[in-house]
């Protein structure tokens, strides 16, 4: 029965329980990189702080020593000044030409600039000079502008000096050598970085090389080999690598071998079996009833036996490579009807969208009509009912590039942890161990992955798309609208 309704777009459901957050472990590169990075930040950072420090004290120490010394030598000449005109201190410090000067004498506080008063002196230092008659320097800010407030005790008359010679130009000098340092410290950290990503690079260029080579093997190029080299350290690894490639080559090769030899020898009895098996069939009749109980077993396992032969020998060509694609331009509506038509189950129900009528697919005729027919006899044999199979475009994509055909049954479904597990050979899964009868050998599964790999395509399992009980086979292939 052949049905053409437009079924809603179905997305592919995930599997097992919601995802958890983690954070995902750096690669040997980013590590490598990361380690570049901060060292040479920490050392720029180091030596930046290092050479502003060493900067800022040469700088300060330097003006702070020329500023006292000057003050000293205007103090001396004040004081002679004073001992011979003490009446007239203002002719005094401009006589003097020091720098913002400022006299405390008998109790009165003179200077030639308003600015700068008593007031702007720190208590600490007036009472450090004026009563405790020691000389006293300190760096403090006036207006915006950094100053040294340097006093001196002139104990011959007693009196106390004061000059304020700034120091701005010290600030901007050591601000301009802070951003030459931060700028300095950054060009560095960005050295670092790109040394470090060559490095990385360097360093993981031969690991680079060994996953391209596992790569190659585990898609059937077996000779693949790593290319020698003189280094000591990675010699080890390149001789490991090849030995085991080879070892691999020998036992697959060996395996394939005795898999294609046994399958080859197995026909030529297998086919007069099956010619004897034929004559009893045509004289059935005249056979008693136990006798044609055993014959129908018998027809049975043959056929059994036959299918299970040429998927040995179908997938020995898979294993030496010998697998050739005979690509036609396929309509897929069209050729789903005809592979299920040939199927075991030709009257399997087929729902096919609208949109999907006029997607084309390229691919091997006959290979692709054995998956169809393979996932049909899995579900008939597993499957406990009517089969469903449903063609359509998977969300509503526009333009569509791909093409979903899903083969649904109404048995118990597959578990969780068997979904991956049921595509390799030889494994049926935990429902098929658990049944009597005569199912296939675990290979059907098998053969329907690698012929939709050949395809560049996906197959996998799930639960029903519409919430009933049952599995729900995909193959998802490239297609393009016609």
């Amino acid at each position: 029965m052949i049905e053409s309704p437009a079924p809603k777009a179905r997305s592919m459901t995930s599997d097992g329980p919601s995802r958890r957050w983690h954070i995902r472990p750096m690669g040997l590169r980013s590590r490598i990189l990361l380690t570049f990075g901060l060292g040479s930040l920490a050392l720029s950072l180091f030596l930046a702080l290092a050479t502003f420090n060493f900067t800022r004290s040469n700088l300060v120490d330097e003006r702070t020593g020329s500023a006292i010394d000057q003050t000293y030598a205007n103090a001396s000449r004040l004081a002679v000044d004073l001992q011979s005109n003490p009446t007239n201190i203002q002719t005094v410090l401009e006589r003097l030409g020091a720098d913002r000067p400022l006299v405390y004498f008998r109790g009165t506080w003179t200077g030639n600039d308003a600015r700068f008063s008593s007031s702007v002196i720190p208590p600490s230092l007036l009472s450090a000079v004026v009563q405790n008659r020691q000389p006293t320097t300190m760096r403090i800010e006036v207006d915006n502008e950094l100053v040294l407030a340097v006093g001196v005790p002139i104990d011959s008359v007693d009196a106390a000096y004061f000059e304020f010679p700034s120091v701005d130009d010290v600030r901007s000098t050591l601000n301009s050598v802070n951003l030459a340092l931060i700028l300095a410290a950054g060009i560095t950290t960005l050295l670092g970085i790109v040394l470090g990503a060559i490095a990385a690079s360097r360093a993981v260029r031969p690991l680079t090389a060994a996953s391209q080579a596992a790569q190659a093997i585990a898609g059937g190029r077996l000779d693949t080999r790593l290319a020698e080299t003189e280094d000591p350290d990675l010699a080890v690894l390149t001789s490991s690598f090849n030995d085991m490639a080879s070892a691999l080559q020998l036992r697959v090769e060996r395996d394939t071998r005795f898999t294609s030899d046994v399958s080859h020898e197995l026909r030529s009895p297998l086919m007069t079996l099956a010619a004897s098996v034929e004559v009893m069939q045509a004289r059935r009749d005249e056979m008693p009833e136990r006798a044609q109980a055993a014959l129908d077993l018998l027809v049975a396992d043959v056929s059994r036996f036959q299918g299970l032969v040429e998927d040995l020998l179908e997938i020995s060509r898979f294993d030496a490579g010998g697998i050739r694609l005979n690509v036609d331009e396929l309509l897929v509506g069209e050729f789903v009807r005809q592979a299920v038509a040939i199927s075991s189950a030709p009257d399997t129900r087929i729902l096919v969208a609208e949109i999907a009528e006029e997607m084309m697919i390229k691919g091997d005729r006959r290979r692709l009509a054995r998956v169809v027919a393979n996932l049909i006899d899995n579900g008939r044999a597993y499957g406990g009912g009517e089969l469903e199979i449903s063609v359509f475009v998977p969300d509503d994509e526009d333009p569509p590039s791909q093409i979903w055909i899903t083969v649904e049954d109404h048995g118990p479904g597959v578990p969780h942890d068997e979904r991956d597990l049921i595509f390799e050979r030889f494994a049926r899964g935990s429902i098929a161990g658990r049944r009597s009868g005569s199912e296939g050998a675990g290979l059907g599964l098998a053969l329907v992955d690698e012929h939709i790999k050949l395809h560049r395509g996906r197959v996998w399992v799930e639960d029903r798309l519409d919430g009933l009980d049952g599995a729900c086979f995909i193959i998802e292939l490239s297609a393009e609208r016609v």
